[in-house]
């Protein structure tokens, strides 16, 4: 049942973003283009994705198990620091470029979208390679 769950929820998740236009870089990259031609309509679905989230996490903080008897762990204690807006940076480097960010990616990948798979090539260098930097940096 748990599976079914997960997939379930992947395939609404994965249908949200093509019908809102996540996976659609233009469209991302109009959204993206403040001093341009502004297309503010995927504000729309960054606030619901906002709101949703900001519902499930409150939810979530008052419960120790998921439905499915998994154990919740929400860290509020991480720091801002040098290598969370390092990342961040870099992340918007690439969304800004490509017009793609992981989720609507891979579902772009999935869709046989070319420029999906070359993006998801990149992502998972640049994680290989982030995981090499890390941990070469601490010894």
């Amino acid at each position: 049942m748990r599976r079914l769950s997960e997939f379930l929820i992947g395939l609404i998740f994965g249908l949200g973003l093509m019908i809102s236009g996540m996976t659609n870089p233009s469209k991302v990259k109009g959204f993206l283009d403040i001093a341009g031609n502004w297309d503010p309509s995927l504000a729309f679905v960054m606030g619901g994705a906002v709101i949703v989230s900001l519902a499930a996490f409150r939810l979530a903080a008052k419960r120790r198990e998921s439905l499915f008897g998994r154990v919740i762990m929400l860290n509020d204690t991480k720091p801002i620091d040098v290598k969370l807006i390092a990342g961040s940076v870099i992340f918007g480097i690439g969304w800004g470029l490509s017009g793609f960010c992981p989720g609507p990616a891979i579902v772009s990948l999935g869709n046989g979208e070319w420029k999906a798979a070359i993006f998801v090539a990149a992502m998972a260098g640049g994680m290989v390679l982030a995981g090499y930097v890390t941990r070469s940096s601490k010894g």
